[in-house]
Parts: C-alpha cells; sequence; structure tokens
C-alpha cells in the first residue's frame, strides 16, 4: 500500500471523502489576508490560535515550504441560523484534530492540521497562546496562517464564494500538511 493510500484509509475511516492532494507549493499565503485579520475580524487579538499568537506571514510562507503533501478537505453546510455554524465548526474542527492526531500516530511526524475555522476548540478562548486550554489540539485556521483560501481552492476545482445571507450555503476548507 502506497503512503497516500494509507492516507486515504484513515481519511474514509474518519467519514472524509471530498478531499483532493496539492503541492503546498500552491498555497497561496498573501499579507492581504492578515490585515483583513486584523482589520474585518473579531477575533483578531482574542483567540490563541489567530493573529497576532501566530507566526508572521513571511513565516507562514516558509511553513508551508516544509512540505511536500497536503491534503484540502470540503466541508460544505447550510445552516438554520447564523449561530448554528459555530456548533458545526467545532464539530468539525473536533474531527480534524483526531485525524492530525492518527495520522501522526502512523508516522508522519511533521503533520499538521489547519482547521476549517477559527479553533472552537474551547466554548471560550483564554486569548493567550500560553494560557490555551488545549494546547495539543488548538490549530490555527488557514486565513490565521495567512492562506488566501479563495484563491488557493478556486485553482484546484473547489466552490468558494462570498456568502451575503446565512441562508446560502458555506464552503470551508481544512488543510492537512503530512511529509
Amino acid at each position: 500500500m502506497s503512503d497516500l493510500e494509507e492516507l486515504e484509509a484513515l481519511f474514509l475511516k474518519h467519514g472524509y471523502t471530498d478531499y483532493k492532494w496539492i503541492d503546498p507549493r500552491s498555497i497561496i499565503v498573501s499579507q492581504w489576508v492578515r490585515m483583513k485579520c486584523m482589520f474585518g475580524c473579531g477575533g483578531y487579538g482574542r483567540d490563541a490560535t489567530c493573529p497576532p499568537n501566530v507566526p508572521t506571514v513571511s513565516e507562514c510562507r516558509r511553513f508551508f515550504e516544509e512540505y511536500s503533501t497536503c491534503a484540502i478537505f470540503h466541508f460544505a453546510k447550510a445552516v438554520e441560523k447564523p449561530e448554528d455554524r459555530f456548533s458545526w465548526s467545532r464539530q468539525i474542527n473536533k474531527g480534524l484534530a483526531a485525524l492530525e492526531r492518527e495520522v501522526f500516530l502512523s508516522g508522519y511526524r511533521k503533520t499538521f492540521m489547519l482547521v476549517i475555522d477559527s479553533c472552537t476548540m474551547c466554548k471560550e478562548c483564554t486569548g493567550e497562546r500560553e494560557e490555551c486550554r488545549n494546547p495539543r489540539t488548538a490549530r490555527p485556521s488557514p486565513e490565521a496562517m495567512a492562506v488566501d483560501v479563495y484563491a488557493t481552492v478556486r485553482q484546484h476545482g473547489y466552490p468558494v464564494q462570498v456568502l451575503t445571507d446565512f441562508s446560502q450555503t458555506m464552503n470551508r476548507y481544512g488543510f492537512l500538511l503530512v511529509e
């Protein structure tokens, strides 16, 4: 069994079927994404896995260069009430954390997951990386790592658009880096 087949068996075991393998060098890292975090996101400075508690944009770019393989996981969901998206994201993020752990225990020591939304492992974040209650499973979102998710996933054929109403289907993406 090849390495990718072994990983795909783990993905299936966790119920993940909508994914694509990509070259991590195709991940688009941009300064404007960090600016949107700083000036447009309520989590800035309040979440342990969001800016400014994450590496600089140039450090993020270098981080992705250290990997040869990445799986993008696609999750789509329409919610009835806007607040429902938080529990859905938390459930997905916990599942992705469990997958990352299993991939790590399978011998991929450098595996690292970027979750679909801000961390949400805790219902209330301490806001400080040093005080994180779940440092082993807390992970940043792609946006926190300055990933232009729109441009990155579009170049790999995935749908994504700016939503104008909460009744529209969300397309969220997690990134599993393996080496």
